[in-house]
C-alpha cells in the first residue's frame, strides 16, 4: 500500500506531553481517513510537521489538513511543504494554494472575483483609533479584530465602545477588522465540505451562551444540517471563483442582513472535517486522493 503522511501538529502526537484537551477530535478524524483510504491501497499515518528525523520522501503523498499549529511559525510551515515538494512528494493542498490561503488577504481577491465576503479593514500595525476607524466606516459601535494569519479565534478580540484602550497598538502583527454580524449568535456559522468540488456535509455550529465564538475549545457546538439549495450553491459558488480546485476545503458562512451568506473563512490548509457530522468524508477523500495519484 503507498504510504501517506499526515501532518500534525505537535501536541497531537499521542506522545506529547502537553496534548491537547480536544485531540479526540484529531484521534476520531484520523481513523475516518484510514478506514476511507485503506480500500484505495492507501496507507495514511500522523507525522509532526516539525519532526527532522522524517524521511518525506519514503512517502507517496503528503496531506497538510492536521497541522493545527502552522499559525505561530508560518514562514517554517510553508518552507517545510516546499522541502516536501523538491523532493518530487505531492502535496495536498499544494504549497502554492497553502501559501495564497495562509494570509486571510486571500479575502479581497474572493471579493473581487463576486464572492460575497464580510467587510473588513486591513491594518497591518492595528492600533486603537484603527478601531475606532473601523466603527465609524462600518457604522457599528460592535467590532472584531483578528489576525491576518491565525486560526481558532486565537488573539480575537471584540471590541466596543467601551472597552478601546485610548492609545497604543491592539494587537502584535497584521490584523483585519469586520463587524459583528449578529447571526453568528443566533442563527450560527455554516460550514460545507468538499472533496475535489464534490459537496459532502454541512453543518453548523453555535456558540455556548453568552459567547460568540463557535470553536469547540470555547464551549461551541455542531450540528449537522441539510443546506438549502441556494445556500449550497452560495457555498459552490466559493469554490469556483478560485483557480484550481482543491483536494479538500470547507466553506465557513454566516448570513447577512438581507438573507444571503457572506464568506467568513475559505480554508483549504488545515480544516477541521468534522467527520462525526460525515463519516462519509473519509472514504471521499480516499478516492479522491487516489485518482489524483494515479
Amino acid at each position: 500500500m503507498a504510504a501517506i503522511a499526515l501532518l500534525i501538529a505537535e501536541n497531537l502526537a499521542s506522545t506529547a506531553p502537553d496534548r491537547r484537551s480536544d485531540a479526540d477530535r484529531f484521534d476520531f478524524q484520523l481513523d475516518i481517513l484510514q478506514r476511507g483510504f485503506s480500500p484505495h491501497g492507501l496507507k495514511v499515518d500522523a507525522y509532526r510537521w516539525t519532526d527532522p528525523a522524517i524521511d518525506w520522501s519514503a512517502f507517496g503523498a503528503v496531506l497538510v489538513n492536521c497541522a493545527w499549529d502552522y499559525q505561530d511559525d508560518h514562514e517554517r510551515f510553508l518552507r517545510k511543504l516546499d522541502e516536501i515538494t523538491a523532493l518530487g512528494v505531492p502535496v495536498f493542498n499544494p504549497p502554492e494554494m497553502v501559501r495564497w490561503n495562509i494570509r486571510k488577504t486571500y479575502l479581497r481577491e474572493l471579493e473581487k472575483r463576486g464572492v460575497p465576503v464580510i467587510p473588513t479593514l486591513w491594518p497591518e500595525a492595528p492600533t486603537a483609533p484603527d478601531i475606532r476607524d473601523a466603527m465609524a466606516a462600518f457604522g457599528t459601535d460592535d467590532v472584531i479584530l483578528k489576525r491576518q494569519v491565525g486560526a481558532g479565534a486565537r488573539s480575537q478580540v471584540r471590541f466596543n465602545k467601551d472597552n478601546i484602550p485610548d492609545a497604543g497598538r491592539v494587537l502584535d502583527r497584521p490584523g483585519m477588522i469586520q463587524p459583528f454580524i449578529p447571526s453568528i449568535a443566533t442563527e450560527g456559522e455554516y460550514s460545507f465540505l468538499f472533496v475535489d468540488d464534490e459537496f459532502s456535509h454541512a453543518l453548523v455550529k453555535r456558540a455556548a451562551e453568552g459567547d460568540y465564538r463557535i470553536q469547540a475549545s470555547y464551549g461551541g457546538r455542531s450540528q449537522t444540517v441539510e443546506p438549502s439549495p441556494e445556500d449550497l450553491r452560495q457555498a459552490s459558488a466559493v469554490l469556483e471563483a478560485i483557480d484550481e480546485a482543491p483536494l479538500y476545503a470547507r466553506v465557513d458562512m454566516v448570513r447577512g442582513l438581507d438573507g444571503s451568506l457572506m464568506l467568513m473563512e475559505l480554508e483549504i490548509i488545515e480544516p477541521d472535517l468534522y467527520v462525526r457530522d460525515g463519516p462519509h468524508i473519509g472514504a471521499l477523500l480516499g478516492k479522491a486522493l487516489a485518482k489524483r495519484l494515479g
